[in-house]
């Protein structure tokens, strides 16, 4: 057996249909007093029910969230929080809720408790990220990492099919990307491979039938775990890729991630080929990346680049900054490697 270091980093999860009750008491858990709230226009009416329970341990709430995390949100809401003495950080939403907090959190050092409502992953990591001009930058802290996360499935019943595909795809990137990180342990490979297995077969049955409860907590079962395999794992050129085109073109997070995970996939074969076969075979196919490319397009998920807002002319550029980046990845990053597997994405074309 070949020899590993093994430290799972992961807050305490409270997972179950109907647990937003346990917010209230979860938060006294963690001693909150004075709660600034962020969370997404989309989830108004549901923090609006929530605050009233929580009652005057709401100091004040922040209800606007854009991706990538501006540098300039950062900063009101960290001056929002000085404001109102907040000792808690409480975020409802997807990732850009969560980014929020952890931008407070890091300036900050608050505690927080994540309601997620996608299968985003953000609240399982210690990873943050900011955009300032064009750039996007990532790191890890473990004081941004949610102290508590409450996953209750009936928040994501009514999330459309197509950000339903989307952000499951996302989460299906952090395993893949797990499974042949440099820092994989065996118990991380366990925690990849169950998710991979819950995602693959949850995620049809959610677009299919959005109110499906049952397939809603073992996609978001799926993502839990897909987040810990990203909150513990170096992720590579995927991810990398997905910074990029976000944090400088303004591409929608988990749309792109969708796109480009088939290519991605391919684009590491030649490197780790057992990898890729264990991704086949617990997908019951004897081609894993044609497998996880025909599950995108089964769901509705986007096909291509193009489709999400990249511009043609861009990914030369594109191909010219990862080329030039520190990327831990398993087959060498590469100008003309990357520049192809780009132009096979925007194209949308079945990955070679």
């Amino acid at each position: 057996m070949r020899a590993f270091v093994h430290e799972l980093v992961s807050g305490r999860v409270v997972f179950g249909a109907g647990a937003l009750t346990e917010v209230p008491d979860e938060v006294a858990r963690l001693g909150g007093r004075r709660v600034l709230v962020i969370h997404g226009e989309h989830e108004k009416r549901l923090v609006d029910r929530l605050t009233e329970e929580l009652g005057d341990r709401v100091a004040a709430r922040i209800g606007e969230v854009t991706q990538h995390v501006p540098v300039e949100q950062a900063r009101a809401a960290v001056a929002r929080a000085d404001e109102a003495e907040a000792d808690l950080l409480l975020t409802i939403g997807g990732g850009s809720a969560v980014g929020l907090a952890k931008a407070v959190a890091r300036e900050r050092g608050l505690p927080i408790l994540a309601v997620p409502t996608t299968y985003a992953g953000s609240e399982m990591t210690p990873v943050w990220g900011l955009t300032e001009a064009g750039r996007k930058t990532t790191g890890r802290d473990p004081r941004v990492l949610p102290r508590t996360v409450v996953y209750d499935p009936e928040l994501t019943v009514s999330l459309p099919p197509d950000l339903t595909a989307a952000s499951g795809m996302n989460a299906l990137a952090h395993c893949v990307e797990a499974l042949y990180a440099p820092d994989l342990s065996p118990v991380l490979a366990l925690v990849a491979v169950e998710a991979m297995l819950a995602l693959a077969d949850a995620l049809p049955r959610c677009v299919a039938e959005p109110a499906d409860l049952t397939a809603r907590g073992e996609a978001l079962y799926g993502a839990w775990l897909a987040g810990m395999c990203a909150g513990n794992a170096t992720m590579g050129l995927h991810h990398k890729l997905a910074h990029v085109l976000g944090g400088t073109y303004g591409l929608p997070h988990a749309p792109t991630h969708a796109v480009l995970l088939p290519y991605t996939m391919a684009y590491n074969r030649v490197a780790v080929p057992e990898v890729i076969q264990r991704i086949g075979d617990m997908l019951g196919a004897d081609d894993a990346v044609g497998a996880v490319w025909q599950l995108a397009r089964s769901i509705g998920a986007p096909a291509s680049l193009r489709a999400v807002g990249l511009r043609e002319s861009a990914i030369d550029e594109v191909a010219s900054t990862v080329a030039r980046t520190d990327v831990v990845n398993p087959r060498q990053v590469t100008y003309e490697g990357v520049r192809e597997l780009l132009a096979a994405a925007y194209a949308g074309q079945p990955p070679a």
